[in-house]
């Protein structure tokens, strides 16, 4: 899916210690289910953790589809695949591990890596069976199981529903995606959220997005410019292809845009060269244009978005990308937006990831140089943002996100699992650049069909 679902809310359960002990239930002496204290208790507080939400083949991108599917780990063939289940603790110490799993074309051997340590064990069971590994010394924070095939009898190595541990650090909060996987695997999505001035009508939004080298990621969207009714930023769509995209959302709420009553509908105004046109659902609905465009990592693009009330309360919403090879401004697309009369509003930024194959690589953005443009003729700065996230991150099913300044750009990175958590609500402020952009709007593409 190539649009943000970040304004969704998710009912993500995160993997702390008292919910994951729920899967070592089991009848007490009396024929009854123990209670979730006795379950701990007996329990030893294993952890259940599912494979089909927490897993990935990190070195063949192209098989995690094939590979990680509902039943978890199956259609496991190539004995090359490094599959890597994550999972996080809030304390070091001695954890033992247990894998859930089964050989249905005969017996395979597979290699378990935790850390520094490795240990070899024969699977040779058609139905699932529960298998000890043995003991790692793990630290605090993300880990992560690796599995690798070394031998096999048939076509299929083997298939792995669950990864269980217990020890010291499954006394602590252990976190994992436990529900909800689909979003879960895709990671948390996190936004900045600016502060603009008060009492003070906004007719033109600027920003500025640098992807660092090796931080364009596939599947990231890099929005800039989202505005109360809709988004403007530039995507990793495939490995041949790159999008800058441009949406407006409908006034009329519905999933599907085919429901929305034609005076409802947003309208096409125009359109730059180069640009597709259409509709959108699934997140809202409303009107979409994109263009594809090889937008290069480490070079500094600008988006420019207008927003104007016109006549019989509708609203008119253009955009403009700024390409540095050729020190241009595009015109993306103008929608008009009817039941509505505004100014432009509600101004932030966001990072999020929209494939699950690539949920556990890191990606970072750098978001610099906002500025607004009033009704009253003149430019002002904005240097202060408030950090949030999305319902992943609010329920913690994932805690790889972050997001701060350094010097006077804010920047933002999530997925990968590392370490260094964000509080949601942060406030930040950067340095203040002091110069307005330089634009004379009277030089800019007239929008026309």
């Amino acid at each position: 899916m190539n649009l943000s679902q970040t304004k969704y809310l998710r009912t993500t359960l995160f993997g702390v210690v008292l919910a994951s002990s729920l899967f070592g239930c089991r009848s007490n002496n009396k024929g009854e289910f123990a209670s979730v204290s006795d379950a701990i208790q007996e329990s030893e507080n294993k952890i259940v953790i599912p494979t089909k939400g927490n897993s990935w083949v990190v070195n063949q991108l192209h098989k995690n589809e094939e590979v990680i599917g509902d039943e978890g780990i199956h259609n496991w063939t190539d004995l090359s695949s490094k599959i890597r289940t994550y999972f996080k603790t809030t304390v070091s110490g001695k954890l033992h591990v247990a894998i859930r799993v089964r050989s249905i074309d005969g017996p395979s051997l597979i290699k378990v890596t935790l850390g520094e340590v490795s240990k070899e064990v024969k699977i040779g069971n058609n139905e699932y069976e529960t298998i000890e590994i043995g003991d790692f010394n793990i630290n605090e924070g993300y880990n992560f199981i690796e599995l690798q095939g070394l031998s096999k009898t048939g076509e299929n190595i083997a298939g792995v529903k669950d990864i269980i541990i217990n020890g010291e650090p499954t006394n602590s909060k252990v976190y994992f995606i436990n529900e909800d996987f689909y979003f879960g695997r895709r990671g948390p999505s996190v936004h900045l959220r600016y502060k603009t001035p008060e009492n003070k009508d906004v007719l033109w939004y600027y920003n500025e997005i640098n992807v660092p080298v090796g931080e364009d990621v596939l599947g990231s969207y890099y929005m800039a410019n989202g505005f109360k009714h809709g988004y403007f930023g530039i995507q990793v769509n495939s490995e041949n292809e790159r999008r800058v995209l441009f949406s407006v959302w409908s006034p009329f709420k519905t999933q599907d845009p085919k429901e929305i009553p034609d005076e409802y509908k947003i309208v096409l105004l125009g359109k730059g060269q180069g640009v597709t046109t259409g509709e959108f659902g699934n997140e809202g609905s409303g009107g979409q244009s994109y263009k594809v465009f090889n937008w290069k990592a480490g070079l500094t693009y600008k988006f420019l978005l207008k927003g104007e009330p016109t006549d019989n309360n509708q609203t008119i919403y253009t955009a403009y990308f700024f390409t540095p090879e050729d020190n241009t401004w595009n015109l993306i697309a103008s929608f008009k937006r009817p039941e509505t009369s505004t100014y432009l509003k509600n101004f932030y930024s966001f990072l999020e990831n929209f494939r699950t194959d690539t949920g556990y690589i890191t990606r970072k953005a750098n978001y610099q140089n906002q500025w607004v443009y009033t009704t009253e003729g003149y430019w002002e700065e904005l240097t202060e943002a408030t950090f949030t996230a999305d319902a992943t991150a609010k329920k913690e099913s994932r805690m790889d996100y972050a997001g701060g300044v350094e010097g006077n750009v804010y920047f933002m990175k999530n997925c990968g699992f590392f370490n260094n958590t964000t509080e949601i609500g942060s406030v930040f402020t950067r340095e203040a650049n002091g110069t307005a952009p330089d634009i004379d709007f009277s030089k800019l593409e007239t929008p026309k069909l």
